[in-house]
């Protein structure tokens, strides 16, 4: 029981930093975009394309994440990716075009992507040396009640709020959140390089291998597959649902309170069944709820999708972060960042190429056959992962 509470604040703070990033930062845009264009401050293809801009900032956030993966270097780079996410949502408030946003979003992705590595690896690596790696899933429940958050905000702000002010209530609830999760990891008791065995080998410093390298492409599946309902549901919701239907307005929150346990429950499922097992069963269950969305009538297929892609999401992420270092123990923060990496490239492309797809003439709501498509692959690959207890 000690230890146990030795353990929180640390889990704590680790999920305030995400519920700032990614419920705050990211997905608070999710059910915004019907609002902002409704409002006229953007088009759809002009949402599509912004939500790129901000993936790619992810992408780039990871790419430095991968540079800096040493403690110190988290130590040092942290407080200043909180710092950009800050100011970066405090000047969402006073964005009135696209152009303007399209920028900030990218620098709130750069933010996002730094942090969402880095705070969990180094947590992750603390909680290795205290003999409780199993629970570095439960970090993951700050992006479940950022999500519930940011849908409430979103909602009881909606007709009180016009235009690039619908910003304000995640930027101001972010600051104290931010300081307080960050002083709290500031004290963690962490070695610079972890120690190595006596009369070892010195491991290998290669990402990609036999056993890891089917786990980087089925990953790269992963942030295609979801990316697609995670961002564009709700607008799906308004286009397809019959007018008053409870999904127009609350097909977000249905996403939120969906993914609530789905840290523990898959936190539990790799403990009982190995983290291999449980990550193909995260893909299965993605894949039909893209797939329910795609092929029932409106509402029980985007209900049913806004439950499972909701619910699963983050399971395959906590997953694959706690395979990858099972594979290579040595470079946990360096993998961690390889893989988010290549999360943020395939997220960058789903938007994209919707974008381009809708500028064709096509609609959003087929555009998630690709998303289909690249959770199969990423189930297909995650069968050629190695077998690992």
């Amino acid at each position: 029981m000690p230890q146990r509470l030795a353990l929180f604040p640390v889990l704590l703070a680790g999920a305030i930093l995400l519920l700032v990033v990614h419920g705050l930062g990211r997905f608070v845009y999710t059910p915004l975009l019907p609002w902002l264009v409704e409002d006229g401050l953007l088009t759809i293809q002009q949402g599509a394309s912004i939500a790129s801009w901000n993936y790619l900032g992810y992408l780039i956030g990871a790419l430095l994440a991968l540079r800096w993966h040493s403690v110190t270097k988290i130590r040092r780079s942290l407080p200043w990716a909180l710092a950009l996410h800050v100011a970066s949502s405090l000047l969402q408030t006073q964005a009135e075009s696209a152009d303007t946003l399209a920028a900030l979003r990218l620098a709130n992705g750069i933010a996002n992507g730094l942090v969402f590595v880095q705070a969990p690896s180094l947590i992750l690596e603390w909680l290795a040396r205290q003999q409780r790696a199993s629970a570095s899933g439960l970090v993951y429940l700050g992006v479940c009640v950022g999500l519930i958050l940011s849908s409430l905000l979103v909602s009881l702000s909606g007709g009180l709020l016009d235009g690039a002010a619908r910003w304000w209530p995640a930027a101001v609830l972010s600051v104290p959140l931010a300081l307080w999760g960050w002083r709290q990891l500031a004290r963690l008791d962490l070695p610079e390089q972890p120690p190595r065995p006596a009369n070892s080998e010195v491991p290998s410093g290669r990402l990609l291998d036999r056993s890891s390298t089917p786990l980087f492409l089925a990953y790269a599946g992963a942030g295609m597959g979801y990316i697609l309902p995670m961002t564009f549901l709700p607008m799906v919701a308004r286009l397809q649902a019959a007018p008053g239907d409870f999904l127009v307005d609350s097909s977000w929150l249905v996403v939120a309170l969906a993914t609530l346990p789905s840290p523990w429950l898959w936190n539990r499922l790799g403990v009982r069944l190995g983290d291999d097992i449980a990550l193909r069963l995260s893909y299965l269950t993605q894949l039909v709820g893209v797939l329910a969305a795609l092929l029932l009538p409106a509402t029980s297929g985007i209900l049913l999708c806004a439950v499972l892609v909701g619910g699963t999401f983050l399971g395959t992420v906590l997953l694959t972060q706690r395979l990858a270092r099972t594979l290579h123990p040595h470079q946990g923060p360096r993998l961690s960042a390889a893989l988010i990496a290549l999360y943020g490239l395939t997220q960058l492309a789903a938007p994209w190429l919707t974008s381009l797809w809708v500028g064709q003439g096509g609609s959003l709501h087929s555009a998630f056959w690709l998303g289909a498509g690249a959770l199969l692959w990423g189930l297909l690959w995650m069968l050629m992962v190695p077998r690992v207890r």
